[in-house]
Order: structure tokens, then sequence, then C-alpha cells
């Protein structure tokens, strides 16, 4: 007599902050709902993205400097949009490797990894520009500061 196997069970690999307050398929009732939602992909990417937390600190870091040598409000700005954009890059990777997790389960494909690869790209190209752009900014005055107190 053969013995039937019966095949693996799927399990959710998502860490249980993500809640199922929602099917996929609605849409937001009102604009605060969409914000909670909004809200609600932001706090999983702080608590499951070691790089979403690293991107947030050094953003605040930049900014806080920035205000701290008293850069034009302009200046502060373009710090802010630049970490901004490192940010919302960085969201929509964990996006974009979640779909492709979601669609090629746990087997590989040429085609994801191609998808997240380039997604990962896009956060190392903004957060190297945002770098450039805090060099330029951030360094001057920083550097006057420093020779200032010698």
């Amino acid at each position: 007599m053969s013995q039937q196997v019966s095949p693996p069970q799927q399990t959710n690999h998502l860490p249980p902050l993500v809640k199922k307050e929602r099917e996929s398929w609605q849409v937001a009732s009102n604009l605060f709902i969409s914000f909670k939602y909004a809200w609600t992909g932001i706090s999983y990417s702080f608590q499951t993205q070691r790089n979403f937390r690293i991107h947030v600190g050094v953003g605040v870091l930049a900014i806080a400097l920035s205000v701290f040598l008293h850069l034009q409000p302009i200046e502060i700005a373009v710090i802010g949009i630049t970490s901004g954009l490192v940010l919302a890059l960085e969201l929509l990777n964990t996006a974009i490797e979640s779909l492709v997790d979601l669609t090629v389960k746990q087997t590989y494909h040429d085609l994801a990894k191609i998808a997240k690869d380039c997604a990962a790209a896009a956060v190392l190209v903004s957060a190297l520009v945002a770098v450039l752009v805090a060099c330029i900014l951030l360094l001057p005055p920083l550097v006057v500061l420093i020779m200032s107190n010698f």
C-alpha cells in the first residue's frame, strides 16, 4: 500500500503587524480611512525594514543639522525633499518585494530577481543623490563652524 502525501500547507509569512482589517479590494470610505491605511504602511515598513529605519534616522539628522547650521529655508526644503524621496522609494521597494514574494511564492524566478534588484537600485540611486545634496549643502557651513572653533 502506498501512502498519499498531502501538499505542504501555504503559510502567510507576514509578521502579525498586518491585521486583516479589510479586504484588499475595498475602497476607503473616507479620507481619514485612506490616511489610516497609509499610516499602516509606514508603520509596517518602520517596524520590519531595517533600511527604512536607517533612512528615517539619517533624514532626521540631516534636517536637524541643516536647522542647526541655519541653512536657508530653500536649502532645508531641498534636503527634506531628497530625504522624503528616499523614504518614498524605500516604501515602494517594500511593496514591490512583497508583491513579488506573493507572486513567486518560495520559488526562484529570474524576472522576480530583476524586479527586486531594480527596486532596490532605485532606493540606492535616490540615497546617493541625497548624500550628494547633503554634502553640497551641509559641508560648507559645517567646515566654517569647525574652523571657527580652532
